[in-house]
């Protein structure tokens, strides 16, 4: 510092300095995401042929990047960036489309909205009246991911049996949407599930669905007490009779924390109990979308929310 009356502070950037910061920013962004393409054009040389959806794996990145975000940027608007990256390069390494259930009947259910969100706005996709029409299009292989409103107990003709199949082509659950949380980026408290032809992955924080089929009616409490039993927490559970009087039940349960088709913790609930046939099967799952509370605005002049741990996804045959 200088006390000489006649030094004068050296002038800061001007505004076209600025801007022309800003373009070389831009450019530099740029060439990242082409690079990014050009990585991901060689995964796809890697991986062949078939769906290279991996919502687990996307749930890893997505964590990460919003751990680690700093600054004034939105969190939501950043998730919002990389939904519609990853849409377009899984649409670069081969044919990608949607079956999306458009019977809505409350904003709960709004489907069509919450597929564009999740998988990018240019993902083709084709409307449908019926939960039916979603699943067969994905059984079928005529389309790659089925979105589906979220279960509740009061549906009264529930799209969640059709995962009571065993044949190989039989849809599984691979997402929640919205990842951003029920009150993400797209604001509402719109939710729904995605289904595809492929295994669910864990990603480190993970949730799963496992359906129970019992000959005659057991009561919720003795369910929960029975997966309790061999380890899993039950979140949520509802049942649904399979034909007549004389048709079984099945008990779509949600249950905390990854469960593989061959998990050794649904060996003890097959069998017969008492005379009356019973199994138990994984449907899928989904990673637990990022919580509305990471992706809030900080007010100016707030401290940031200090980073959160990011699990690290366990090895494929590891229950967690």
């Amino acid at each position: 510092m200088t006390n000489d009356p006649n030094h004068s502070p050296a002038p800061g950037p001007s505004l076209d300095d600025l801007r022309r910061e800003i373009d070389a920013i831009d450019d530099s962004l740029h060439d990242l995401i082409m690079r990014r393409t050009a990585v991901v054009e060689r995964v796809r040389g890697i991986k062949g042929d078939g769906v290279r959806l991996r919502p687990g794996r996307e749930a890893t990145i997505l964590r990460r990047l919003i751990a680690r975000h700093e600054g004034g940027f939105p969190r939501a608007v950043l998730l919002r960036i990389w939904r519609e990256i990853l849409g377009a390069t899984v649409r670069l390494q081969g044919p990608f489309s949607l079956a999306v259930h458009g019977g809505a009947d409350d904003d709960r259910r709004d489907c069509r909205r919450l597929a564009r969100d999740e998988y990018g706005a240019l993902t083709p996709s084709t409307v449908y009246s019926t939960v039916g029409q979603v699943f067969r299009a994905v059984y079928d292989g005529t389309t790659s991911v089925g979105v589906l409103p979220l279960p509740r107990e009061d549906d009264a003709e529930p799209w969640w049996p059709f995962l009571a199949g065993t044949d190989a082509r039989t849809p599984r659950i691979v997402a929640r949407l919205p990842f951003g949380g029920p009150a993400g980026p797209g604001g509402g408290a719109a939710e729904a599930l995605a289904i595809a032809r492929l295994d669910h992955a864990p990603s480190g924080d993970d949730r799963s669905y496992v359906i129970m089929e019992t000959a005659e009616a057991v009561s919720r409490g003795g369910l929960k007490d029975e997966l309790a039993g061999v380890g899993l927490e039950s979140l949520f559970l509802t049942s649904w009779r399979d034909g007549p009087e004389d048709g079984a039940w099945l008990h779509l349960v949600e249950v905390a924390g990854f469960v593989a088709p061959d998990d050794p913790r649904l060996d003890p609930l097959h069998g017969a109990e008492g005379g009356a046939r019973r199994r138990a099967f994984a449907v899928g799952g989904y990673a637990v979308p990022i919580d509305a509370a990471d992706l809030r605005e900080m007010p100016a002049g707030a401290a940031p929310r200090p980073p959160q741990p990011v699990p690290a996804a366990p090895a494929t045959d590891r229950r967690s």
